[in-house]
């Protein structure tokens, strides 16, 4: 059995491995010993999250997935969590939130079947009501930015946010040397919308 913590912060500039420590100390407290993290600054109501897959791929049967909260997991609708719990639960993997205290249980060996089963459905059913909340939160967060944004537009105040000139510069040279949208999308992260603004700035 292996534990492997997954650190995420949504923006890159978030302290995506702020969560470590605690991580670390909660896995001593129980006498176990994290075999590897996985660090990303990526979007949890995104499901392209190389590191989270890396994680998962890396998983044997019986290991455990830990994480500082259940939102760092998933900020996803309902399709895309159903998606991950079915990877997750295909691999065997045992997931463990600190803030899900149900889960503590999930990060010991000793389990009889019966005790077992019993854990793997009340932590099944916590989970999904801590990542509906997350979702929940997330989608309110972004309704109040769209009301502000609108409210900054209608008083003329609103400047939109500030071009990433350097990164913006890479996609282009990116399109300059011919790569496929496709290749530079998977690489970067961009979106296409992003490529085709940057396209057209280039062609003119």
């Amino acid at each position: 059995m292996y534990v492997r913590a997954y650190l995420r912060a949504s923006t890159k500039d978030q302290d995506a491995s702020r969560a470590r420590e605690d991580l670390f100390r909660f896995a001593a407290d129980r006498g176990l010993k994290i075999a590897s993290t996985y660090t990303e600054n990526e979007s949890g109501a995104s499901l392209q999250r190389p590191e989270l897959f890396r994680l998962l791929s890396d998983c044997h049967p019986g290991d455990i997935f830990l994480v500082e909260q259940v939102d760092r997991l998933s900020r996803l609708d309902a399709g895309d969590w159903e998606r991950l719990k079915r990877e997750i639960k295909d691999r065997q993997v045992r997931v463990v939130a600190l803030d899900l205290p149900t889960s503590w249980m999930m990060a010991t060996s000793d389990r009889d079947d019966i005790h077992g089963r019993m854990l793997d459905a009340i932590n099944g059913m916590m989970l999904d009501m801590l990542a509906a909340i997350a979702r929940k939160d997330y989608e309110d967060r972004r309704r109040r930015q769209a009301q502000g944004i609108e409210k900054a537009k209608a008083t003329g105040v609103y400047k939109g946010r500030p071009e990433d000139a350097q990164r913006n510069a890479a996609l282009v040279q990116m399109l300059a040397n011919k790569q496929s949208w496709s290749s530079i999308v998977n690489a970067t992260g961009c979106s296409r919308s992003t490529l085709s603004r940057l396209a057209k700035r280039q062609a003119s």
